[in-house]
């Protein structure tokens, strides 16, 4: 659908949105922002952009964009408004003191935030007359304007329909449902597991380098380690989803000895064990709770009960 009436789409997606021309305002100039601008400037849309630092719009506006001098102007210029800012506060920051220029707008919100704030959010501008799509968008700039990208959508259905082949432009469209919240929650608990992943193949490196190992020689065995994730995850899930935790493959009180082992090969690498050691604590948790027996699938329990605070 989004090979052969690509360009049709747009085009009609874009008048049930901003009338007959394809023009969108772009708010945010970061290198995500102007990504997404020169995106929109190479499918032939009008666009309208605004930075607080002017001058990041320069390149832009040899391309083609309009530089709004004020936010009144961004918002004036068109219904369509894509919000690329660092986060939800400074979404306030910007658009409060133009407040009386949101009615009527679709603000497509790309900032990341918490669904929380996603939700505050959308309540927000239907307070001043505006509509709010909250958007998690998968990929880094380099990934704007490639089809096979994604990104998660969520809030009105009949706003993100309108909307939906404009927002092609830039990536896929994963439409997660009316929740304002749910775009910004899929896009976290999507973080969580990359950063998680990516901070252990940092803390492996960095233990693999005390022993003399380069990060190049530990490249294809840390690459085999996380292409075997997805195997994993394919065979816990059905048991996680049915609250199962039998201990028949793997047992959390061999896990807990197993990264007790991790400790203290950091440990006697002269390396910081603060993130070995935080897993540690985990599994003793678990073991407190009486999961000794279970899979070490059966610590879901334990974060879901925990009362640790920031």
């Amino acid at each position: 659908m989004r090979s052969s009436n690509r360009s049709e789409n747009i085009r009609v997606g874009t008048e049930n949105t901003v009338g007959k021309s394809k023009s969108v305002t772009v708010i945010g100039l970061g290198p995500m922002g102007k990504a997404m601008a020169a995106a929109f400037l190479e499918h032939g849309f009008k666009v309208t952009v605004w930075n607080r630092t002017s001058n990041k719009a320069d390149e832009l506006i040899t391309k083609g964009a309009v530089k709004a001098s004020t936010v009144h102007e961004a918002l004036a210029a068109n219904e369509l408004v894509i919000l690329s800012l660092t986060d939800y506060d400074a979404m306030y920051t910007i658009l409060e003191p133009a407040s009386e220029n949101l009615s009527g707008k679709v603000l497509v919100n790309l900032s990341s935030d918490t669904p929380e704030k996603a939700r505050e959010a959308a309540k927000w501008l239907a307070n001043r007359g505006a509509r709010h799509i909250t958007g998690g968008v998968q990929v880094p700039p380099s990934g704007i304007g490639k089809p096979e990208s994604s990104t998660y959508y969520s809030g009105p259905k009949e706003v993100f329909e309108a909307n939906k082949e404009t927002l092609e432009v830039l990536t896929g469209t994963d439409y997660r449902g009316e929740d304002p919240g749910l775009a910004a929650l899929y896009y976290q608990i999507q973080m969580d597991m990359f950063w998680t992943a990516m901070l252990s193949y940092l803390h492996a490196t960095a233990v693999a380098q005390a022993n003399g190992i380069t990060a190049e020689q530990f490249l294809p065995y840390a690459a085999e380690t996380m292409s075997s994730l997805p195997k994993f995850i394919e065979f816990y899930t059905p048991r996680i989803n049915a609250g199962e935790y039998p201990g028949d493959v793997d047992r959390l009180a061999m896990g807990m000895a197993s990264v007790e082992h991790v400790v203290h090969t950091t440990q006697d690498a002269g390396i910081d064990i603060t993130l070995p050691t935080a897993v540690l604590e985990v599994f003793r948790r678990g073991m407190e709770n009486g999961h000794a027996g279970n899979s070490f699938t059966s610590l879901i329990e334990i974060f879901k009960k925990s009362n640790i605070r920031p």
